[in-house]
C-alpha cells in the first residue's frame, strides 16, 4: 500500500474478509484495483476478465483445454469468480459480477489501460481466447514473423499477446497488466526510490509513447505506461 499509494496516488478502503482484510485501490474515489495478503505465493497481480457466468466459462474453458484451478465461487454478494490456466499455463481470473463491477475507472493516471499475455505459443493461444470469449485476434508480423497480437473486444482494443523469446528465460506465460502514467521516466525512478525495480525500459514503442515493466519491493510485476489513451 505504500509503494503504491507513493507511486500512482491511490486511496486504499480496507475491508475485513474471512483469514484477513482485502483493501479496495481508489483513484478519485473510484475502484481501480485491489490488494489482499496471501503467504502461498511470490507477490502477483491477478487478471479479471468480465463473464456473464462464471460456470459457463469456466465448463467452456476446461473443455477448450484449460486448467481449473478454481471452481466457480461466491465472492459474498459482489460477484461470482472462477480461476484457471490457460492451455499455455497463464493464470486468468473470470468475474461474473452482482454488486461490483470491477475497476470503476481505466486509462486516467494511476488506472488499468492495458492487459498484455506473454506466451510461448501465441496462435495457439490467440484461438483459445479468440474461442472462449469471442475477441477479436489481429495479428502484427515484423520481417514475415509473428511480433504481436492485438485483441479486440466489442470493438475496443484492450490487450495483445507478446510472443515468449529466449529474452523471456524461464520465466512461465503470464498476464501483464498497464498502468497508465503522466512520466514513464519520472514513475521508474519513483519505483526505484520506493524500493521496487525497473525490469525493462523505459523503450519508445512509436507514436510517442513509451513502456517500462517495474517490480514492486513484493516481487510482483506490472508495467507502465506514457500516452495517449482511449476515453
Amino acid at each position: 500500500k505504500a509503494f503504491y499509494g507513493e507511486l500512482f496516488g491511490w486511496e486504499f478502503e480496507d475491508n475485513e474478509i474471512p483469514g484477513g482484510v482485502y483493501t479496495m485501490c481508489h483513484v478519485q474515489g473510484d475502484a481501480v484495483a485491489a490488494i489482499v495478503q496471501q503467504d502461498e505465493q511470490p507477490g502477483h497481480w491477478n487478471n479479471y476478465v468480465t463473464v456473464m457466468s462464471a460456470d459457463e466459462t469456466a465448463a467452456k474453458a476446461r473443455q477448450l483445454g484449460a486448467n481449473v484451478f478454481e471452481e466457480p465461487f461466491d465472492v459474498m454478494e459482489a460477484g461470482r469468480m472462477a480461476v484457471f490456466a490457460d492451455p499455455g499455463g497463464a493464470m486468468l481470473c473470470a468475474w461474473q459480477p452482482r454488486e461490483h463491477i470491477g475497476a470503476q475507472r481505466v486509462n486516467d493516471p494511476g488506472c488499468l489501460t492495458w492487459n498484455e499475455l506473454q506466451s510461448r505459443d501465441p496462435e495457439k493461444t490467440a484461438a483459445f481466447y479468440a474461442e472462449l470469449f469471442g475477441w477479436e485476434m489481429e495479428p502484427v508480423e515484423e520481417s514475415g514473423k509473428l511480433a504481436y497480437v492485438t485483441i479486440e473486444n466489442a470493438g475496443s482494443m484492450n490487450g495483445g499477446i507478446m510472443p515468449m523469446t529466449e529474452q523471456h528465460g524461464d520465466a512461465p506465460p503470464h498476464w501483464l497488466p498497464y498502468f497508465t502514467v503522466p512520466s514513464c521516466d519520472d514513475a521508474v525512478a519513483r519505483v526505484r526510490e520506493l524500493g521496487g525495480e525497473a525490469l525493462v525500459g523505459p523503450l519508445d514503442i512509436g507514436t510517442g509513447s513509451l513502456i517500462s515493466v517495474v517490480q514492486d519491493p513484493q516481487g510482483a510485476a506490472s508495467a507502465l505506461f506514457e500516452g495517449e489513451t482511449d476515453d
